[in-house]
């Protein structure tokens, strides 16, 4: 099947195309998902690339192991995926605690339009990243599923496995923890202006 027409085709199509030995939908579902989970990765692992690159190979590693034994409506597979990336996430967070101090993570880079501008957004990125840090492991996956990469609560609660009343609440508990910990610096980080 050609690439064009394999763009449009469904997930979970690409995905028992793979498992019935299809390596070009392999290659689409990679290109279309791999943005998608390392995005994820990176903003749940505090901007670390590394780190986020490797959740990202495994979390898709393990897609091609479960291929074979998919089974069709069950779960997205958007769905079982971000479960997944948020998983290796957290462990390693867990295991961060427990050796070096976050606080020698390397910042990204940020190719910044112009020095102004770039400074202000890096101090702004900064200043979320060190709220959602703050935040325990549960909002934080939960705020950042809902206002960062936009999915709905049922689709959140299936991936953290809750209802999605558990997830309107971690939601609403990580907003109010990250207006807390922001509103003091609203003109530090130049929102002064932006009422």
């Amino acid at each position: 099947m050609p690439f064009e027409a394999m763009s449009a085709v469904a997930d979970e199509d690409l995905l028992a195309a793979y498992a019935a030995g299809d390596a070009g939908a392999a290659r689409t579902l990679t290109q279309r998902l791999t943005p998608r989970v390392f995005g994820h990765a990176m903003r749940m692992l505090g901007g670390d690339r590394a780190e986020a690159e490797d959740v990202a190979q495994e979390a898709l590693l393990r897609l091609w192991r479960a291929a074979p034994g998919w089974r069709m409506g069950e779960a997205k597979v958007t769905t079982w995926l971000y479960r997944v990336t948020a998983n290796l996430c957290i462990d390693r967070i867990r295991r961060r605690r427990g050796g070096p101090d976050l606080d020698s993570v390397p910042e990204p880079v940020d190719g910044a339009p112009s020095v102004a501008t770039g400074m202000q957004q890096q101090a702004r990125a900064e200043a979320l990243q060190g709220a959602l840090d703050a935040l325990p492991d549960r909002q934080r996956q939960a705020v950042i599923l809902r206002h960062i990469e936009g999915l709905a609560n049922p689709e959140i609660a299936e991936i953290m496995d809750i209802g999605p009343r558990a997830v309107e609440s971690l939601v609403a508990r990580g907003k109010r923890a990250l207006e807390a910990a922001l509103i003091g610096r609203r003109d530090e980080l130049g929102y002064e202006d932006d009422d």
